[in-house]
């Protein structure tokens, strides 16, 4: 009897979590070498590397969301799988409890959180038969910013930006840094890529995101794919859209891309977006007792501390915020100015959004002049009734381009604070109504939960679970940059043009 596999599983769920593989942690510290530390980029990848090292001292997550859990199973003649699913919900309930994972499993329909991230059909379990006597377990913890930025092609189609792409090598290319140029910053870049070219609709993305267990640094056997990768790596880094999308010399840190066969009316490129927190590991367990013989993705030349310095470093330029703000403070920022929020923030996903379309604020909040930071945060609930930030970074925050600019306006907001920019609406409604966007680092989750100094209270818990619930904070020195200001700028439709160009250069 396997009586240590649950705790086997808990550790796999744990580290993962925690804890990036050793070849992620080599390609992001390329990243960083490649990129000017001045700039916006390397601000970004300082305040990344950082966050890094704080999740393994903390072992918390590594960025707050922490996805739909997905396993990867094979396992032998005569393994008792209804027995393996079970421990495994039983170690997803106990990380869920715990803080290690984010509880993210909501009703289909009504939202209704389960609170430890069990469900229809959740956590995701693959399992697969093989010959080898061991059992391999691997885990992939994909936050739904680069989820959402997963797509799917038909071919023959016009892809925008470059052209026709029919049913050859080519014309997955061109899929391939279609995928690459859509996601900009909304999916936390520098970013990696599984593909899938062939199979029907589902079996192409879960081919994508097989790829995605591939070592970052491997060699494609087959050698038309080997040279279809590289050539992606090549383009997509002319792309200058940079870590979050500030512009910057990485976009893409690697692409794996795999082939199945196809019937002959389909033709379809899958893509699976993973951002710069590629939390992927494996363990090979012993089928006798279930305890771990071997760790997957875990080298010994691991580069185990990221971080040259503190972050991101300050130059005693950056605007000092301190909530509530006024309007003529918001007015004299710009985009590009870097700003140290403190003072009350509040927190409103997507949710929050719907809800407060329809609705009042709770009975107490005030929100004039305030900061509202998109973020589903991991809190934990201490023994006096207190709570405590266990991870808080942002979230895409172009999911709430229908509602920003009249809740900015039903609420008084001044600030918003998320990542990877807005739309044209909010953007008339900054500038309408006196109020900037501000791009937190994305994935930075424990860089982000050491600036808030204290939870000052919580409403709509019982209604919409942790990560929809509207928090409120107390924060000092929280970092982050301007990208769309009261004057109708927008950094990311800058970005989004130039990297078109960029784009339509490399048809």
């Amino acid at each position: 009897m396997m009586t240590n596999f649950r705790n086997s599983v808990l550790s796999l769920i744990t580290e993962t979590s925690a804890n990036l593989p050793s070849d992620v942690r080599r390609a992001i510290a390329a990243a960083i070498e490649r990129e000017d530390p001045d700039s916006r980029a390397g601000l970004s990848m300082s305040a990344i590397s950082l966050n890094i090292d704080m999740a393994v001292d903390r072992v918390a997550p590594v960025c707050q969301d922490t996805g739909m859990p997905t396993f990867f199973i094979h396992a032998p003649k005569g393994v008792d799988q209804l027995f393996m699913k079970r421990e495994i919900e039983e170690a997803i309930a106990e990380a869920s409890r715990t803080g290690k994972l984010r509880p993210n499993a909501v009703d289909a329909i009504t939202g209704k959180n389960s609170g430890n991230n069990l469900g229809c059909h959740v956590p995701v379990i693959h399992f697969e038969p093989w010959e080898k006597e061991d059992i391999e377990v691997r885990l992939i913890l994909k936050g739904g910013g680069c989820e959402n930025k997963n797509i799917q092609y038909s071919l023959p189609m016009e892809v925008p930006g470059l052209g026709r792409a029919a049913r050859d090598i080519d014309g997955v290319r061109k899929c391939i840094l279609h995928s690459v140029w859509q996601a900009q910053g909304q999916g936390c870049s520098p970013g990696f890529i599984g593909v899938g070219v062939g199979g029907d609709r589902t079996s192409g993305y879960e081919l994508a995101k097989k790829q995605l267990f591939r070592r970052v640094d491997d060699t494609n056997p087959d050698h038309d794919l080997q040279g279809l990768e590289e050539s992606i790596m090549a383009s997509a880094n002319t792309f200058g859209i940079g870590p979050m999308g500030f512009g910057g010399k990485t976009t893409l840190l690697g692409c794996k891309i795999g082939k199945s066969h196809r019937v002959p009316a389909s033709f379809f490129v899958s893509v699976a977006y993973n951002c710069w927190a590629y939390r992927r590991l494996g363990i090979i367990v012993d089928p006798a007792d279930g305890s771990v013989k071997e760790w997957q993705f875990r080298d010994e030349n691991e580069i185990t501390r990221m971080a040259k310095g503190e972050g991101m470093p300050l130059t005693g330029k950056e605007v000092v915020l301190k909530a509530p703000l006024t309007e003529e403070e918001v007015r004299s920022l710009r985009v590009g100015d870097v700003v140290l929020v403190s003072g009350e923030m509040h927190t409103g996903r997507d949710a929050f959004h719907h809800y407060i379309m329809h609705h009042d604020l709770p009975e107490g909040v005030d929100t004039r002049g305030g900061v509202l930071y998109h973020c589903g945060p991991v809190i934990l609930k201490n023994e006096d009734g207190s709570y405590a930030v266990n991870a808080a970074g942002p979230t895409t925050s172009i999911r709430e381009e229908p509602y920003q600019a009249d809740v900015i306006k039903k609420l008084g907001l001044r600030a918003i604070i998320g990542k990877g920019g807005m739309g044209p609406k909010t953007l008339a409604g900054l500038q309408e109504h006196g109020a900037v966007y501000l791009n937190a680092i994305g994935g930075a989750a424990q860089y982000y939960a050491a600036c808030i100094k204290k939870v000052t209270g919580v409403d709509l818990l019982e209604e919409m679970g942790v990560p929809e619930a509207m928090w409120h904070f107390e924060v000092e020195g929280f970092p982050a940059i301007v990208t769309m200001d009261a004057h109708g700028n927008s950094l990311h439709s800058e970005i989004e043009n130039d990297s078109k160009r960029a784009l339509e250069a490399a048809g």
